[in-house]
């Protein structure tokens, strides 16, 4: 072959895989795809591409696993989740029963992991360690330790496959037999399976050698070993996923299931001009089957769900039944010990109240328990006999027969939902969920209402996710409106909805992923257009208990308070350090917002002595910020920052525009003059020639300046256009692969602050190009999580958070363009 057909034939190959490429990144719609989404405790998510490709999830990482089965004439796909592996017990953790160790937090010598050293000088403990007292059996607060546990194996040879489950915090190095089996840089967060080999296990006497080193945080360590057993009966063939749609408030996708094409829409009600709606913890997950041949085929669909849903971890014991209300079938688990409210962190899944899974009896469902890994074999021998009422990691089935199915599609649903009893703590108070504020209401009849609503609610549904898009589309374009869809069910999903005992909604989100505070103001912050939009009183739901605070005595600071503590527990504000400007500008241009969209005052007015407070503070400090921490608290502590300082102008100018709504003409015109009078300052300060800077006193810099969105917004006009045709035109000369850093100090970046800066943006053209990078993360990062807001804008990889409530920022263009409508 010559050089001009190697070159030819090289050509083409570039050519068909840039083809192959094109075709997978538009296949994939989001990072991780929602599933069932209400709040942070049922919360349930697709972290593959192909909905059968990975156990489903819940936000944090732990399996949450719903597994769906289709029989077409006796051959059986799998369409939903994936099988978990059966692991058989080998050498016990902590789950199943503690167990001893010897530990030294003295280096010993290099023999120290041999199955032949003598740690006749070391301590003995019981597992787990750590140095959280409530938690662990042996307290460790050094450095380092180095831990042995000798155990006996009779046959090794018997082993399927072994694996090494471990939960550690942090640096670890693990040896078998003094062989290296094991080494990681960081922690995890739950119990991991790491694949070891078999033959480095002896007959007789072995020994597990651990080093383990804390560097930040926490320290922990939990470990044993398991057999992964084999599966047996006949393989599940995968059906062959078509293609995924991603609305507001459902995720739709189709499936080829031999002789049968399967739709399967997964639906989370949260429209928000409806609370009881919106608070109801129901989804529905919808089937729609029909033949794909022109013939008859008999079908029959299986849902098999996780009692884990309903457990902190999976060595809580829980209970599981069945029953039968006037029009439902009804399977229903909890936890047996029922610790309502009994702690507060981030990387926590809900241990108390029921998880329930119900199907209208018409459609002849036959529900039925079972271990997890026996319920497979069941729907293959068509067996719907209850193995199981008490254990863990049950599997809840529900199989619902199509009969004959045709050209003819027949459409079934079932539903999913969570009765948590008591949602949050408010100041000592425990309230329930706002679907049940009277305490009288049932479950029950929740599932009833929700499927005597279906048809109603899902066309709903259908309406406003059309609406939601192409309003977006007119703001910023398909890929704008594309992000807008992934951002409303996962922001939603990032509060609760309750009532205090004073009749005040409150509608609470908790931090995910960066700390687990509960109502944090530079959450709300971020997250509010979305709710500005589509109803503002959840708006005042994430203030309400911010002013409260204040307001009772209980935060005696003359700054807004950082949150109310750690969910679900809202007692007061647990985050170390206070955000004086960043909370206090916060709140005022929020209440400010709803003021203008509402076209009512009211709400200042309820909280104007606090709100006077606030922004006497900002006048005194806001303008030159000393040292201190703002909503990018990751990014470090920074003195004179230029966009906290023009969070304070706007907020000042803010209080002063609602004193206008309020006829307090002369207090609205000394604020305005204050403001006023920052903005040339501002400038003169910042002005580096082709952009502004991030601080004061250093022009080599520079940063967004998000803050500046209000100033437009809501019509402030505190700044010349020259500084926004500057700063954007400077930033589109900064963007990486996946967006614009966020400031000159590192490469990471926020993409609703991205967001928040291209709605400034002086053309549509702009807007497009900064946002298209942030659209391009969604679709291609490595990091397969819930959207992540935090991220390396080059490579695109997570450097912290995902889950997060503040996506609903993507929404700013959507409501800049709204109120410019109105006004």
């Amino acid at each position: 072959m010559n050089k001009r057909k190697k070159m030819n034939a090289w050509g083409l190959l570039c050519c068909l895989m840039t083809t192959v490429f094109q075709l997978q990144a538009q296949d994939r719609k989001a990072p991780a795809y929602p599933l069932i989404t209400h709040n942070p405790n049922f919360s349930i998510w697709s972290t593959t591409d192909q909905l059968n490709a990975s156990t489903t999830q819940h936000w944090t990482g732990a399996d949450h696993s719903l597994l769906g089965l289709i029989n077409v004439d006796g051959n059986i796909y799998r369409f939903l989740g994936k099988e978990e592996p059966n692991y058989k017990t080998i050498l016990s953790t902590s789950e199943d029963k503690p167990y001893s160790v010897q530990y030294t937090e003295t280096k010993p010598n290099s023999e120290w992991s041999s199955l032949g050293y003598k740690a006749n000088d070391w301590k003995s403990g019981t597992s787990p360690i750590g140095d959280d007292e409530k938690n662990v059996k042996t307290l460790w607060k050094s450095d380092d330790i180095w831990v042995r546990r000798t155990f006996n194996i009779a046959n090794p040879a018997n082993i399927n496959e072994l694996f090494l489950k471990m939960n550690h915090d942090d640096n670890i190095v693990v040896f078998l037999n003094g062989k290296k089996v094991y080494e990681k840089t960081g922690w995890t967060n739950s119990f991991q399976y790491l694949p070891i080999n078999k033959a480095d296990l002896k007959v007789g006497e072995n020994v597990i050698a651990i080093k383990l080193a804390n560097t930040a945080g926490g320290r922990f360590l939990d470990f044993g070993l398991v057999d992964r057993l084999k599966e047996t009966g006949p393989k599940i063939q995968a059906a062959v996923q078509k293609n995924v749609e991603v609305t507001a408030t459902q995720t739709i996708y189709n499936f080829e299931a031999g002789k049968v094409n399967l739709k399967l829409t997964f639906t989370s009600p949260l429209l928000m001009d409806d609370l009881n709606l919106l608070s109801r913890p129901v989804s529905y997950i919808t089937y729609s089957v029909k033949a794909n041949d022109g013939k008859k085929h008999a079908v029959k669909v299986l849902l098999g769900a996780s009692s884990n849903i309903a457990v902190y971890n999976p060595a809580q014991e829980v209970t599981a039944e069945k029953y039968t209300t006037d029009k439902l079938s009804i399977l229903k688990t909890g936890t047996t010990e029922q610790p309502v409210l009994q702690k507060g962190a981030d990387d926590m899944r809900i241990d108390w109240g029921y998880f329930y899974v119900a199907a209208p009896k018409v459609f002849g469902a036959e529900q039925f328990i079972t271990p997890l890994a026996s319920a497979i074999d069941h729907f293959r021998k068509g067996s719907s006999l209850s193995t199981a009422s008490k254990g863990y990691s049950l599997s809840l089935n529900t199989v619902i027969p199509f009969g004959t199915v045709g050209n003819l599609e027949v459409e079934r649903f079932i539903e999913l939902g969570y009765d948590e009893i008591y949602a949050v703590q408010y100041f000592k108070s425990n309230l329930r969920p706002w679907w049940n504020n009277s305490g009288k209401e049932t479950m029950e009849n929740q599932l009833a209402i929700a499927a005597r609503e279906y048809q109603s609610v899902m066309n709903k549904c259908s309406a406003f996710d059309k609406e939601v898009y192409s309003d977006a589309v007119k703001s910023g374009g398909h890929e704008y409106a594309h992000l807008t869809a992934l951002a409303y069910r996962q922001s939603i999903a990032a509060h609760t909805l309750v009532q205090s005992s004073k009749h005040e909604l409150l509608w609470l989100s908790k931090e995910n992923n960066s700390g687990g505070f509960i109502n944090t103001v530079d959450v709300t912050y971020p997250s509010a257009p979305l709710y500005l939009i589509y109803n503002p009183e959840l708006l005042k739901g994430m203030l309400n208990g911010i002013f409260y605070f204040s307001e009772s005595g209980q935060y005696p600071h003359p700054w807004a308070a950082h949150d109310l503590g750690t969910y679900p527990l809202a007692n007061g504000q647990t985050y170390g350090e206070p955000m004086p400007v960043e909370e206090s500008g916060n709140m005022i241009i929020l209440t400010a917002a709803i003021t203008k969209v509402q076209h009512d005052a009211s709400y200042a007015k309820k909280h104007w002595k606090t709100l006077t407070t606030w922004v006497n503070y900002l006048v005194q400090e806001g303008f030159d910020p000393k040292t201190q921490l703002c909503t990018d608290d990751f990014a470090g502590h920074l003195a004179r920052n230029a966009n906290l300082s023009v969070k304070a102008i706007v907020a000042i100018a803010s209080y002063a525009q609602m004193a206008e709504e309020l006829g307090e003409t002369e207090t609205a015109k000394e604020y305005r003059a204050i403001a006023e009078g920052m903005v040339p300052k501002w400038i003169e300060l910042t002005d580096a020639g082709d952009h502004y800077a991030l601080t004061f006193d250093d022009k080599n810099t520079w940063s967004q300046k998000y803050n500046l969105i209000w100033d437009k917004v809501l019509g402030l006009n505190l700044f010349p256009q020259k500084v926004y045709d500057t700063e954007i035109k400077y930033y589109l000369t900064k963007q990486n692969k996946f967006g614009i850093p966020l400031d000159s100090r590192k490469a990471y970046t926020k993409n609703d602050w991205i967001l928040w800066t291209a709605t400034f943006a002086p053309t549509s053209q702009e807007f497009e190009a900064l946002v298209k990078p942030v659209y391009r993360h969604a679709v291609e990062t490595e990091s397969r999580v819930p959207l992540n807001d935090f991220y390396d804008s080059n490579t695109g990889i997570r450097e912290n958070f995902k889950a997060r409530s503040v996506v609903g920022g993507f929404y700013m263009k959507l409501l800049s363009d709204k109120l410019q409508m109105n006004n």
